[in-house]
């Protein structure tokens, strides 16, 4: 569903992706990690449309992405920190949206988010007026409510409360099991090991190794993902000092 080949991004003379090669199919959860600085966001951001590759190729449901925005009607973003117009009430952003993306809407969705997030009682409330928690509700809404076959989901239930978070995960879960594709980004590593299928980890621009949750475990002889990756990032940094 996601073919990325040869993807090289520099910023000036900084290479960020050196030569990155992936196939993201449906029906997986996959975790892009690394540390900060592995080029992670830079490759997100190229396969939304967002950073332009210095050279190499990405489609997306079999369209390429270069010149081309209407692959993105397939694609479902949650980032980080979500930006909304504050001035906006819940109802008017969210009947703004639909307005926009109408042909891909489900409203059984919506009602479901907003009664388990319990928003009801955000909906004649200015954006602004939210926390962060909210917000990132908010967020999943817009994101999922649109139906999309492929997700990009960045710290997804950073600020959740337990209920909340739980709720999320199960959803992600639901949706891969409706054989989409959900590529996510996560420092909570208990989370990843809990919801992940596969693992992608990123060092100074290419693919350190990939493979399933198990098999990285496995291959760094450690009882658990945490330490996995910390026996990763332990190398990575032991190497840059020796």
């Amino acid at each position: 569903m996601v073919e990325i080949k040869n993807l090289y991004k520099k910023f000036g003379k900084f290479e960020v992706l050196k030569g990155i090669s992936l196939s993201l199919t449906p029906g997986k959860v996959v975790a892009i990690l690394g540390p900060n600085g592995s080029g992670k966001t830079t490759l997100i951001k190229s396969i939304l449309g967002l950073v332009i590759p210095t050279s190499g190729e990405i489609i997306v449901n079999g369209e390429s992405v270069k010149n081309s925005y209407t692959y993105r009607r397939f694609i479902g973003y949650m980032p980080q920190v979500a930006v909304f117009p504050e001035n906006l009430r819940l109802k008017e952003l969210i009947s703004m949206l639909v307005d926009i993306r109408k042909e891909s809407y489900n409203p059984e969705i919506e009602r479901e988010f907003i009664d388990r997030f319990k928003l009801h009682k955000y909906m004649d409330k200015k954006v602004k007026t939210f926390s962060g928690g909210t917000k990132q509700k908010v967020s999943a809404l817009i994101t999922f409510m649109f139906d999309p076959k492929i997700y990009f989901l960045d710290e997804p239930t950073v600020g959740l409360d337990p209920i909340s978070s739980s709720f999320l995960k199960d959803k992600i879960r639901q949706e891969v099991n409706r054989d989409k594709l959900v590529v996510l980004t996560s420092h909570i590593m208990g989370e990843v090991e809990e919801i992940a299928d596969e693992i992608v980890f990123l060092l100074e621009g290419k693919v350190y190794i990939q493979g399933s949750v198990s098999e990285v475990i496995k291959q760094s002889g450690e009882k658990n993902l945490e330490r996995a990756i910390a026996k990763l990032m332990e190398k990575e940094y032991n190497g840059q000092t020796a």
